[in-house]
């Protein structure tokens, strides 16, 4: 049984961790921080979680936290983590950190995408990012594990297949995405009422998720692969679909695109193939609340063009679920652990 703390546990991130980590049959959460509402019940802050959990946010000691716990959930935002994590390793526990502190290699590209210089581009090296369909291998064992942005998870999923085969060296992204990924604390911007009725681009001219999928998808391709995200916010609460669009010269026809999709992701429990039925596409509305990622493609013959698409929930694949499938692979368990819900319908 692994004792495990969630840092940052008032969130929305953090409330799926909780709320997943209820029913995994190796875990026992022993810790649940929030700066804002220390010392109040978690039920006051998620109320789904009445009943569920009858324990109290603490504020974040790390002393008395890693005496108390195995491996840290970091549910904290961008910038946070830097601050935790060494720390953390030091003392020898599991880090699972939710945010972009170590999802990029290149120290460089900080500087470029979040604005500061990274004092450890050591641990850099030593994470491991947090995708099992990519890093399964590396991730037994980890110590360190960087989860995936949700809009990066949603565009590599969908791409992987194609750039496995074929030489592209530009790909677009189109992810339309839900207003939970703006987080819990609203702004004009992301506050639910100020998106409902709104298709809204977004980080138009570069959003940082493009450089951790151009990491990961040249690594896959062994060239340099350019990628442009462009999200629109759309009225959801949850959910993300990455529209992934290209332009084809040789001679496919859509069995050879299927059977490429199928060959990647065989054996894979949370990736599902979408084609034909009543609704013949990937739609986040039939993944929310679980961990599966749907993917399929639409082809256009005339135009020689190709579609592949990926829906996720963004607060599932694309955050606490698949921290928690990666968790799992660190520690050898079944990956599925704590996973094993179907998606709401209607949702």
């Amino acid at each position: 049984m692994k004792r495990v703390a969630v840092i940052g546990a008032s969130g929305y991130t953090g409330a799926e961790l909780l709320r997943l980590l209820a029913n995994h049959s190796n875990v026992e959460v022993t810790v649940a921080t929030s700066r804002e509402y220390a010392d109040k019940p978690i039920s006051m802050v998620h109320p789904h979680l009445r009943g569920i959990y009858n324990m109290k946010f603490t504020k974040f000691d790390i002393d008395k936290s890693t005496s108390l716990a195995d491996v840290f959930f970091l549910a904290v935002p961008h910038g946070a983590s830097l601050n935790i994590t060494p720390k953390l390793l030091e003392v020898g526990v599991t880090v699972i950190d939710l945010s972009a502190d170590f999802r990029l290699k290149d120290p460089k590209s900080y500087e470029e995408w979040y604005s500061y210089n990274h004092p450890y581009p050591d641990l850099l090296r030593k994470s491991v990012y947090g995708m099992p369909e990519i890093h399964r291998e590396e991730l037994k064992g980890a110590k360190l594990v960087a989860v995936p942005g949700c809009n990066a998870t949603a565009t590599i999923l969908a791409s992987l297949p194609i750039v496995r085969k074929f030489y592209f060296d530009k790909l677009i992204s189109d992810v339309k995405v839900a207003s939970s990924e703006g987080g819990m604390k609203p702004t004009e911007g992301s506050h639910h009422p100020e998106r409902e009725n709104a298709i809204r681009p977004y980080d138009a001219e570069g959003h940082r998720h493009s450089a951790e999928v151009e990491q990961e998808l040249s690594l896959i391709a062994k060239r340099k692969v350019i990628v442009s995200i462009i999200p629109h916010a759309v009225s959801s609460v949850r959910g993300v679909l990455a529209s992934i669009h290209l332009w084809i010269n040789d001679d496919l026809n859509e069995l050879d695109i299927l059977r490429y999709i199928a060959e990647t992701y065989r054996g894979e429990p949370f990736i599902r193939i979408v084609r034909g039925g009543i609704h013949p596409y990937p739609d986040p509305k039939y993944v929310i609340g679980s961990n599966f990622a749907d993917i399929g493609f639409s082809m256009e013959k005339r135009a020689k063009r190709l579609t592949i698409f990926a829906a996720i929930d963004n607060m599932m694949k694309g955050a606490s679920g698949q921290a928690i499938q990666a968790f799992n692979i660190t520690q050898g368990y079944d990956e599925r652990e704590g996973l094993k819900y179907a998606p709401l319908r209607p949702g």
